[in-house]
């Protein structure tokens, strides 16, 4: 309020100043010329009313700073009763605060106390827990060691049986190896072997009508071949196909004497004696079985060892010359299963065309039959349709004057007594009966 006052006082020194001013330039211009002293009169009276005006404006402007000095002196007493009202309540909310904050420790006091409390029980738990589970774990433990402990012995002993008796096994293998060796060993038991083994392969693959043991197949000579395989011909008896069985054991043996032995010149030499008493044994088998049109063309000679026919077939030249000049074809255990596979193909193959007449014939038959056939599956038809035609009667007539009938009849709640009158075995339904009664009816 003081800059107010400050500043109409201000303007009021200014107007006057104005006022004096304008007073003093009209003085001069009175001087200068008279025709401007009115104007100069009346310039001062404004200046005069313009002073008055001033004088009241500070009167309204002191009246007012009366006012308002008075007012903030009332504003400025209702602010302190406010201020003292406000210290008072801050005062009384320090005191709660401070009632709370005693509250809050007291609080947290107890709640310490008794988490400590809890967690100590909880620590007394847990340890007898962990010596539960300690014991628990140590006796389990114990258990199974001692389980694992009594199995591992017993698998060891079982294995070290397994392996006393792998060695009684081992010993008897010794033995039979022993034996076999002393049969190898022999030309007589030698060809024994190898006639076994063909003759094993042989009852394996064909039927006994189809081969034949031990028999001469060349026409009025004693030489008997050990087997000879019948191959069917069209209109007429069987050819004989000869396989015999040989062995050249001490010449096989020498081979892998050197071939152990890494002596090449050793092995050269072997496998020249092997070759020769093949060509030996392949024109017996050419001179002694061979006789067509009673036989074949050819015929086979058996080696009943892979390693020994590996070694037949390995050598240059010599499979061909044994076609080419003795007629005989060189097989061994795997070769001459494939060998008789095939004859027994062409065994089935014969057979089928032996049998074509006949399956003709059949079919002939069947085709004749057959309308009467369908003559009979269309009565059958006409029968199946009747009987159809009567069930639907007795499901929808019958049925319906059985249910008119029974409408007034209250049916028995109680099953027990319902099963006593009418018998166990009422509900039964004998279907082959009620079929056979229909067809004698339709009869």
């Amino acid at each position: 309020m003081d800059v107010v006052i400050l500043l109409l006082a201000l303007v009021a020194a200014a107007l006057a100043a104005f006022a004096a001013v304008a007073a003093l330039r009209a003085m001069r211009a009175a001087a200068d010329a008279s025709s401007q002293t009115q104007l100069a009169l009346t310039t001062i009276d404004q200046a005069g009313e313009a002073i008055s005006a001033v004088n009241a404006a500070l009167l309204d402007a002191r009246s007012t700073v009366g006012q308002i000095s008075r007012q903030q002196a009332v504003d400025t007493a209702v602010v302190r009763e406010r201020l003292e009202s406000v210290s008072a309540q801050v005062a009384q909310v320090g005191e709660r605060a401070d009632g709370l904050r005693r509250e809050v420790t007291a609080g947290q006091d107890k709640t310490r106390e008794t988490v400590e409390r809890q967690l100590g029980a909880i620590r007394e738990d847990n340890a007898r827990q962990l010596d539960r589970m300690r014991e628990t774990v140590d006796e389990k433990l114990s258990r199974t060691l001692s389980d694992r402990l009594s199995s591992s012995f017993k698998q060891v002993t079982d294995q070290l049986d397994t392996v006393s008796r792998g060695l009684g096994e081992m010993r008897e293998v010794a033995s039979g190896v022993g034996d076999l060796k002393r049969v190898l060993s022999n030309v007589k038991t030698r060809g024994i072997l190898g006639e076994v083994q063909l003759g094993a392969i042989l009852r394996e693959i064909l039927t006994p009508d189809q081969y034949l043991e031990d028999v001469a197949t060349v026409p009025e000579s004693r030489e008997r071949v050990e087997f000879a395989v019948k191959i069917p011909v069209d209109g007429g008896e069987p050819v004989l196909l000869p396989i015999d069985s040989k062995f050249p054991g001490d010449a096989y043996e020498h081979l892998r004497l050197a071939l152990d032995e890494g002596d090449a010149a050793a092995v050269t030499a072997a496998r020249k004696i092997l070759e020769r008493q093949i060509k030996l044994e392949a024109k017996d088998i050419s001179e002694k079985y061979l006789s067509v049109p009673a036989t074949t063309n050819f015929g086979i000679m058996f080696l009943p060892f892979e390693g020994l026919y590996a070694e037949v077939v390995n050598m240059p030249g010599l499979v061909e010359s044994l076609q080419r000049d003795f007629r005989v074809n060189v097989a061994g255990p795997s070769t001459m299963a494939a060998i008789l596979n095939s004859l027994q193909m062409s065994y089935q193959t014969f057979a089928f065309q032996k049998r074509a007449d006949e399956i003709q014939q059949v079919l002939a038959a069947v085709k004749a039959e057959f309308p009467n056939y369908q003559s009979e599956l269309r009565r059958a038809l006409k029968q199946i349709r009747t009987a159809e035609k009567t069930v639907d009667g007795i499901i929808n007539t019958r049925t319906n004057v059985i249910e008119r009938k029974l409408r007034s009849v209250t049916a028995l709640d109680d099953e027990q007594e319902v099963a006593r009158l009418l018998g166990a075995g009422a509900a039964d339904v004998d279907v082959d009966a009620a079929v056979e009664a229909s067809e004698e009816d339709e009869d």
